[in-house]
């Protein structure tokens, strides 16, 4: 005989129930709490790239505070190389940024430490009580324990988590904690296997992945299209954001690198990169833009821009900044009129999605849900004719821009109307249309 659910059953059932449909609603992040970029250290010009977002990422050397001895007392805000950590985290601060500081401890060799558990739990207690929320400098908000630590095995990596992130805790329990570059396979070179996380969810609060759009790998890198159905670039994001919703559910899901590379420059005629092949300095802008405008329709909380400068280097990595030489290309203008546009807005719903043809997602402004931006524009068609139309429900269309491409104000758009619907062109390059009413 089967016997009747307990009451106990049914009050956790229903909290179950309340709790799925609560994480269900939840709202999708405003694009300036989604957009992000990587930094480093005392190259990173806050002022100037402050345009563009207000999360910046750092790849911090472990190796600067402790040299080559793990187990050297850390002098801060000094690192051991003395470069002056409150005047660097102090500037970005001071410029409206919220740092995430990557811990990149991998420099110094696996066999090199001293005492793994002892020394990386000395660090993460000093560094967290040195510039942690709840510190006398509140400098850095989070921070990551390795970027990409493939040159340690699983157990030592496993070992440097657990003991970093014991540390850290201790020394300030406010410091957010993620994890490296993670992959839902087997540890590789550039991400280490959710398995090392396993039994250790008390330490961590954030799920961290790289995340390129690339269509080959080696020898080319060649990158596509982020709508591009072949890539695994999106999935990659809901696969991992279903594994944390299994074994990690609550805790946020972070992209901590994407980009695409754009020199000047022809690949090398001979080396590893000879058959290197880049993203045109166009593709760079439209295709970072449209990352970041499919982003925010995931399970997604923030993705930073890799890379913030570079020096026209044709070569993997070597070419992904949004400025060359401090002097910013087209994905500057247009990552920065992105932030200026919908930087208070949050992702509403979907209006129109093609498989690698026409898109258009609607966006809300944060407290005011009258006034709606859309985002419209086709993945492939590189022509600026192609008509959209969409219903207007009542609403009343305002204005209409496309995304910019130089320092000169965004082209404004003719907007087409009649009693029931709009009609805008729309190309690579989106179009923003402002929206009022209901």
């Amino acid at each position: 005989m089967i016997k009747p659910i307990s009451h106990i059953c049914r009050i956790l059932f229903v909290f179950v129930w309340i709790f799925a449909i609560v994480r269900a609603e939840e709202p999708k992040p405003l694009f300036k709490e989604l957009m992000g970029i990587n930094g480093h250290t005392v190259q990173f010009k806050p002022e100037f790239y402050k345009a563009v977002c207000r999360l910046v990422r750092d790849y911090h050397p472990v190796e600067w505070d402790l040299g080559k001895d793990s187990d050297f007392t850390t002098t801060f805000p000094l690192a051991r190389n003395r470069v002056d950590w409150n005047s660097v985290y102090g500037s970005w601060k001071k410029s409206g940024f919220v740092t995430d500081a990557c811990l990149m401890f991998e420099t110094i060799k696996q066999d090199k430490w001293k005492d793994i558990p002892r020394d990386a739990r000395a660090y993460g207690l000093a560094f967290a009580k040195f510039c942690g929320p709840s510190s006398a400098t509140p400098l850095v908000s989070s921070v990551e324990i390795g970027n990409e630590p493939g040159s340690f095995d699983d157990t030592a990596y496993r070992a440097m988590f657990e003991a970093m992130a014991r540390g850290v805790r201790e020394g300030d329990p406010k410091l957010t904690i993620a994890t490296c570059a993670v992959t839902l396979g087997k540890s590789h070179k550039y991400a280490k296997s959710v398995t090392c996380f396993e039994g250790l969810s008390e330490l961590y609060d954030a799920i961290n992945i790289h995340d390129y759009a690339e269509a080959e790998p080696w020898p080319t890198w060649r990158r596509s299209n982020p709508e591009d159905p072949s890539l695994r670039y999106l999935k990659d994001i809901t696969d991992a954001a279903a594994w944390r919703d299994k074994n990690a559910p609550g805790k946020p899901l972070w992209v901590t690198e994407f980009g695409y590379d754009a020199s000047t420059k022809p690949a090398p005629k001979t080396g590893d990169f000879a058959k290197w092949e880049g993203s045109t300095e166009t593709h760079q802008a439209q295709w970072l833009v449209r990352s970041f405008l499919v982003f925010s329709k995931l399970p997604l909380a923030r993705a930073y821009i890799y890379f913030f400068n570079d020096n026209d280097e044709p070569h993997l990595h070597g070419s992904s900044g949004l400025t060359r030489n401090f002097k910013p290309k087209p994905a500057f203008y247009a990552v920065a009129h992105l932030y200026a546009t919908l930087g208070e807005y949050r992702y509403s719903r979907t209006l129109l999605e093609e498989t690698n043809g026409t898109y258009a997602y609607e966006f809300v402004k944060d407290g005011d849900a009258a006034k709606r931006i859309w985002a419209v524009w086709s993945a492939t068609k590189s022509e600026r004719s192609a008509p959209v139309s969409l219903p207007l429900n009542g609403a009343a269309a305002v204005k209409a821009e496309r995304m910019p491409m130089s320092e000169n104000a965004a082209e404004a758009m003719e907007i087409k109307k009649s009693a029931e619907a709009i009609e805008v062109l729309a190309g690579e390059e989106p179009v923003y249309v402002w929206v009022e009413g209901k």
